[in-house]
């Protein structure tokens, strides 16, 4: 069955057409589309489209799965086909999708969910650089493991020029990653960008050492990633006060000087130590529950991750893998985790092994390279969470394999990346790392014959 983006986007449309659609945007596989009147969806209908891996359901909008990569096809091929229409009043749909989404943040959306968001969109934007330095740092690695010192005058390869300047390459995110994480957090808090990166340069600043707090020096970088969210979110705030009193006359001169100092000294005296008291305990509770729980705590970590994915709760992971780069050098919590993709790729081979539905083999024909690439979402909502057996056989293949890395405490040096590729981020056991991949394969596989599944719900 050949891929025909023209006909799939056709398709799309005249089931959506009748609802109202507005604003119209792709992410990494998904379509996703607002509509003013999600009641007149035929969503059976919509998930019988071939091409078409699954539907999403949000209050606004509706999210179809079509892949890397195909999703931009479609895209492509989907937005000729609007037309006035479609939206009548572009100006008025644009303006009913904005108060719509007001009035679901208002309603639905919890103040802890609304924050995650924000914090995912403050990390989501450096995942690009996280991939980039990742990848540079892994190749660094296994060139300076692999090959010999003689070849480069008795000097190991990373001590060489052209190895040096990979590794400084590669250390690139994490040198920035404060005033990265400065500018991102005040522009998504409402502040302005550039204050929220002095701030943030501010507190990595050598000659803060020379300062006595409380007693003891203070210490450059304190807290980490933390301590910059405290600040840069606690300088917005104050921000948007003040311009809400000052002078518009004397706002550009007042404003950025009062949040600057204000926010400055708050960082020193308070937020940074919170920070630094914060930052410590999530690596120390870390440490603590792989030195103590090892396998197990790899298992539950694994075996829980596609839920709590489900639930958008993951996202408030980010800055703790963040905050694990900055403080140690890798996120040991990152290859865990990973861990949950493959048994979910596991658990689909045992569908496509077993299953006589022509739809859902070509789902999974379709979805499984991806997902060995660590791109989940085609198998979840295409396959496994349909199906929802064969969820469970993903979810032990993955703690299977999460017990297993968690007993090596491997460690990502990058974020951004998943399955297969993210080996090249593990820098102290890449072998090891595709062991568990391997187990988390097979477990998914085998426990997904076991438990069985009905494939009569995909028709």
């Amino acid at each position: 069955m050949s891929f025909d983006p023209q006909l799939i986007a056709r398709q799309i449309h005249s089931k959506l057409a009748q609802s109202g659609i507005g604003e119209v945007a792709t992410c990494m596989t998904r379509l996703r589309v607002t509509v003013r009147n999600k009641g007149q969806i035929d969503i059976a209908a919509l998930k019988q489209i071939a091409g078409v891996l699954g539907v999403v359901e949000t209050p606004d909008q509706i999210q179809i799965i079509i892949g890397p990569g195909k999703v931009n096809q479609v895209y492509d091929c989907f937005m000729p086909l609007l037309t006035a229409a479609d939206n009548h009043d572009a100006t008025k749909t644009q303006d009913d999708a904005t108060k719509l989404k007001a009035q679901i943040n208002t309603k639905n959306a919890t103040p802890f969910k609304l924050f995650l968001k924000k914090l995912a969109n403050i990390f989501i934007p450096l995942i690009p650089a996280f991939i980039g330095c990742g990848l540079l740092l892994g190749i660094t690695n296994i060139l300076t493991k692999t090959l010999s010192p003689d070849l480069f005058g008795g000097v190991p390869f990373d001590k060489t020029t052209f190895g040096a300047i990979l590794k400084m390459l590669g250390s690139g995110v994490t040198f920035g990653l404060a005033i990265f994480a400065g500018l991102n957090t005040s522009k998504e808090f409402g502040g302005t960008p550039i204050l929220g990166g002095v701030l943030a340069g501010f507190l990595n600043m050598p000659d803060l050492a020379k300062l006595t707090v409380f007693g003891e020096a203070a210490i450059p970088g304190r807290g980490g990633i933390i301590a910059v969210l405290f600040v840069a979110i606690f300088a917005a705030y104050l921000e948007r006060y003040l311009r809400k009193i000052i002078p518009v006359a004397l706002d550009l001169l007042v404003t950025p000087t009062l949040v600057l100092l204000i926010s400055g000294i708050l960082a020193v005296f308070l937020l940074q130590p919170v920070g630094g008291i914060i930052s410590d305990g999530i690596a120390n509770a870390v440490k603590i529950s792989l030195d103590h729980g090892g396998a197990l705590v790899g298992f539950i970590l694994s075996a829980a991750f596609l839920p709590l994915v489900m639930t958008g709760l993951h996202q408030g992971l980010i800055p703790i893998h963040a905050e694990l780069i900055k403080t140690t050098g890798a996120t040991v919590l990152l290859p865990i985790l990973a861990m949950a993709g493959a048994g979910q790729v596991g658990a689909a081979l045992a569908v496509w092994l077993k299953t006589k539905n022509d739809k859902l083999r070509h789902i999974i024909k379709s979805s499984i390279l991806v997902g060995f690439m660590g791109i989940g979402e085609p198998l979840i909502y295409g396959v496994t969470l349909p199906l929802f057996r064969p969820f469970i056989g993903a979810c032990i293949g993955g703690g299977i394999g999460g017990a297993f890395v968690a007993a090596f405490k491997l460690g990502a040096t990058g974020l951004g990346i998943s399955g297969l590729p993210l080996a090249l981020l593990i820098h102290n056991g890449i072998l090891l790392y595709l062991v568990g991949i391997f187990l988390s394969y097979l477990g998914g596989f085998i426990a997904t014959l076991l438990i069985g599944f009905d494939d009569s719900v995909i028709e």
